[in-house]
Order: C-alpha cells, then structure tokens, then sequence
C-alpha cells in the first residue's frame, strides 16, 4: 500500500455537554446551557468515520478522556468517601470548576496534537506532540491523558515519536494541528509544514477574544519534530479573523496535497503568508491556492457555516479534491453559493459532500475538529494498534455500546447527578477492551 494520510477521529464522550466553556468560540457561547444528546453525537460521528471508511479511505479512532475527571477534582482539594461524592461535593461548592472537568472536549482530536509525517522529519519517525490547550481550563486538563492515548495507539518506537507537552505557561501555548497545515506533491512526499499562530508569546495581546496559539509554541514543536527550517513556515492568524469566531486557524484554513483551501481574512499578512509557501515550497511541488474571498463568503458566513472546517480529501475514485462540509455549509446561503460555483469550475476541488454532526458544531466543532491527520506509510500503517481501525465489525461494537451507555440528553439539570460518574466509567472500561487499550489506560482503572 502507498502512503497515506489516515485520519484519527475523537470518539464523542459520554458526558459530551453544552457548557459553554470556550471564550471566542461563538457556537459555544450561543448554545450553552442547552440540553444536549451524548448518544446522538457519538454515533453522528460513527458515522462520519464509517463513511469515510466506506469509501476507502484510512480512518482510525481516539478514545474519549475519563471525564468526570475525579482525580483532578481531588487534587483541587475536594473529598468524599465515594469518587461519586466527590464529584457531588464539586457540584455543590463550583459548579462552573464541575463543568469544567466534564467537558468531553477531546472529541475535537485537531486540537489533541501536532503530526509530523516521517517523510519531513529528521530520524524519519512520526513524531507527535499532545497539545497543552493551556488557554482555557476544560482542555488544559487533556494533555496527559492525550500522551497516553498516543502511546497505546502508536507504540512502536521505531516508527514513532510522541512528545511530552510544552511547558504549562502563557509563552507556548499549543492548540495542536488546528493551527497547523502540511502542503506536499502527495502524502508520502517530502512536504512544507506551517504552523499558524495567533501571538507572539512575548508581546501583549490586547483584543476581546484570546489568540491560543503562539509562535514560540509553533517554533518548539518544529524544533522537537526535527523539521528542515527551509522547509517550515510560520504564519501570523488574521487577528480579524480571531475577533469574529476563528478561535484556530482551521476554522478558516484547510489543506490536502498541494493545495491550500482558505478564506482571505485567514492571515494577517497574506500576501508574504502565500510568498514564504511558495518559498518552502521551490524544488518539491507547486502550491495551488484556492482562496475565498470576503465579498462571496463574509467571514461571519465562515464562522456560522464551518466551510473551512471541513475535511478536504483525496477521495478513491474522484479525480479531483472532495470537500467534506458540515450541513451548515449547506444550510448558509453565501457558503452554499460558494460550493456551487467551486465544483463547477475547472480547479482542484470537484466535489463538496455533506456530513451531520450538529451535535458537534454546537459546540463549535464542524468534520475538521474532529479528526486527527496521521501520515502513514505501509510499515508505520501496520505497526498502528489494529484494533482502532475504523471497519465493519468495530463499526458495529461501538454502535452497540453507544447505544448501551450513553444517555439520549444531558443538560444542566443533569451536571449534579453522583450515577454519571459510574456511567462513564462503565462505558470507558468496556471501550478499553473493544479497543485494546489496556485495563490499566483510563486514571479510574489505576486507583
């Protein structure tokens, strides 16, 4: 088998929630406080990811983090002679601190870490670096757990390198592969990797929504990764882009191959953005920009209809780049308009399909946020845990024990409920034996 670019989606947690949690996420922030359903969003994005799979494509699974997350409450101080009385007095004392350390977050895997195929790195391992997502409490408590996960699933020292994360401090504040795109001739080719950051993390930043990722946090994890310095470009975000909702880059930014797909506010500079690519680029391939302009998709239609957090692939079959959209996209007028007009034109996109994952997109996170990019070729591709392998047999297990763990709604009635701890335990010790992780992988199964 050639290489590959597999993508590695979150599974939807059981605890999944409208908590509104994310300051400059705007679905977020309008739908907190909603009731939402774990066992809809968890198979909406089964079916994603069997679909994908379906069509031949290389598709793997995450697992979901403990959440409630009990040892942390305990660390924070609080007590109780059962883990479900802990977690009422949490309830009790901080309710917001409570739906914090509920968050199923981690579904969105964009932000779980950096991937460098080994086709750009020096020892040409894969080498990964779990995101600290240090700007807002509900992900900062992720990057453990992520780590472990990363190392149960690609073990194989030989083939792969997973990172500890950055230090824990505003200076390198890491988001992950949401601000990070790899251009290339093909997947298994020597490539350009740029990271987009929204600051400088040594120069203040005085705006209403925060910029989480920064250019001493990108320029670490290139240095850890082994990268070529000639061939990686670091980009500034729009900061008008952040003040309107692109809390990451790939709220606005979206690559495959050589082509970078991306709306004219994504860069602050676009112009010396697009120039330092071309750059990186010389002697490899020829970038192909598709860029959208502001007077056919305002930026707000950007941020509303997700089109660019969409997953832009190589698809069996299609002799040109498929666009996989959130139903949003369908569903906005201006971004809607746009698709028509792109796949009837003679560029490098000739399809843009739809996938449902509202319960996702509620909270801010479209089919991009979802999943993962893990370049892989045949050796690396078997040494991955085979158990995570999206196929018909999984497809049927996880749908099964959804189906059995899941509750159909969760709102904030619910938060206070001592049985969701015992719930969700239930549900993450089955998952570990469906997917060969170990009974020892979730921090409950070690207590």
């Amino acid at each position: 088998m050639a290489t590959v670019e597999a993508n590695f989606d979150g599974l939807i947690g059981p605890t999944h929630n409208y908590g509104g949690l994310a300051p400059g996420n705007l679905a977020s922030a309008n739908n907190k406080g909603s009731v939402a359903s774990p066992r809809t969003g968890v198979l909406e994005g089964l079916a994603k990811a069997k679909r994908l799979a379906d069509a031949g494509l290389t598709q793997g699974l995450l697992p979901p983090q403990e959440r409630p997350y009990i040892h942390g409450l305990r660390q924070l101080g609080f007590s109780g002679a059962t883990d479900a009385a802990v977690w009422e007095a949490a309830v009790k004392a901080d309710p917001k601190l409570a739906s914090d350390f509920m968050s199923a977050s981690s579904m969105w895997a964009a932000n779980a870490a950096t991937v460098s195929p080994g086709a750009d790195t020096a020892d040409g391992r894969v080498h990964f670096t779990p995101a600290n997502l240090i700007t807002a409490l509900h992900r900062s408590i992720e990057g453990f757990q992520t780590k472990r996960a990363l190392q149960r699933i690609f073990a194989d020292e030989a083939h792969f390198t997973v990172h500890d994360e950055l230090p824990h401090q505003s200076s390198f504040a890491d988001e992950g592969a949401a601000n990070h795109v790899r251009l290339s001739a093909d997947h298994g080719s020597e490539g350009v990797e740029v990271f987009v950051y929204g600051r400088d993390g040594f120069a203040p930043w005085d705006a209403k929504f925060p910029a989480r990722q920064t250019l001493q946090a990108s320029q670490a994890v290139a240095r850890s990764h082994g990268l070529k310095p000639e061939r990686t470009v670091f980009i500034q975000q729009s900061k008008a882009a952040i003040e309107a909702g692109a809390f990451h880059n790939d709220v606005v930014c979206v690559s495959n191959g050589p082509v970078l797909f991306f709306h004219e506010w994504a860069f602050e500079d676009k112009d010396a953005a697009l120039d330092a690519i071309c750059k990186a680029a010389e002697g490899l391939f020829e970038p192909i920009f598709v860029e959208v302009p502001a007077s056919e998709v305002p930026i707000a239609d950007a941020v509303k209809s997700y089109i660019f957090n969409s997953q832009l692939l190589t698809w069996p079959g299609e002799s040109r780049q498929v666009v996989l959209a959130p139903e949003e996209t369908r569903e906005t007028e201006s971004t809607n308009a746009y698709c028509e007009r792109l796949v009837a034109g003679n560029g490098p996109i000739g399809k843009v399909d739809f996938a449902d994952v509202r319960q996702s997109m509620r909270n801010g996170g479209g089919p991009a946020c979802l999943r993962l990019r893990v370049v892989l070729d045949d050796a690396q591709r078997q040494a991955v845990n085979p158990a995570v392998w999206m196929n018909d047999g999984l497809y049927t297990s996880l749908t099964s024990w959804a189906n059995k763990h899941y509750r159909e709604s969760l709102g904030p009635d619910d938060l206070g409920d001592p049985s969701i701890v015992d719930e969700s335990r239930a549900a993450l010790d089955e998952l570990t034996q469906i997917l060969k992780l170990g009974p020892d992988f979730y921090p409950f199964q070690r207590t």
